[in-house]
């Protein structure tokens, strides 16, 4: 049994070089220079052995977007707990989403590297759900009396805002939002809010 433990351990540390690996080159040389060979060698390991771990560089990916979802995820709930009405709360979980795309720019690139995902991606990956299902539960509480149809239009709309600012941003991306970006997002979910019920 002890023997099962350390031997899941050292899977589980091998599995973690091999992310943090591509991690790394994917800041310096971009996610198109990133290869198994590349992550092999950073790591000292052989090729069969990151294979042992992840079937291909898309299996990767895909643990990457996992990440970064529970990462934005956690960002919002941290922002929107600090906040106790629902428009305001809406407000916050804005400006974290925005916040996440300039200080995880890497993983922001590769969770939305082919555009906000499908429906059937959302209920394939846990990650993924709890970040849309924490959106639909603050639109919820602004518009309790909506029917799903009506917040799952509701949800759509605003990720495509706050995904189509946080794209054009990334033209010239820094380290954080410039004032002018701020006053842009904040202006688009105020009338959001203000249209909510249209």
């Amino acid at each position: 049994m002890e023997d099962l433990s350390h031997k899941t351990i050292h899977k589980e540390k091998i599995r973690t070089a091999i992310v943090e690996a591509a991690r790394q080159l994917l800041e310096k040389e971009g996610w198109e220079n990133v290869s198994i060979r590349k992550i092999a060698e950073r790591i000292g390991y052989s090729l069969p052995m990151v294979y042992t771990h992840f079937e291909n560089k898309e299996a990767i990916q895909k643990e990457f977007v996992k990440q970064g979802f529970n990462l934005l995820t956690d960002h919002i709930v941290t922002q929107t707990a600090l906040e106790t009405e629902p428009a305001q709360q809406l407000i916050a979980l804005s400006a974290a989403y925005f916040d996440f795309s300039f200080s995880h720019a890497c993983y922001y690139r590769l969770m939305f590297g082919l555009g906000i995902p499908s429906c059937q991606q959302v209920n394939e990956i846990g990650e993924i759900k709890r970040f849309t299902s924490t959106i639909f539960e603050v639109l919820r509480k602004l518009v309790p009396a909506a029917t799903d149809e009506r917040i799952f239009l509701k949800f759509h709309t605003l990720w495509s805002v706050l995904h189509g600012l946080a794209s054009i941003s990334m033209v010239n991306m820094t380290g954080a939002a410039d004032t002018l970006q701020k006053q842009v997002l904040l202006d688009a979910v105020k009338g959001f809010i203000k249209n909510i019920n249209d």
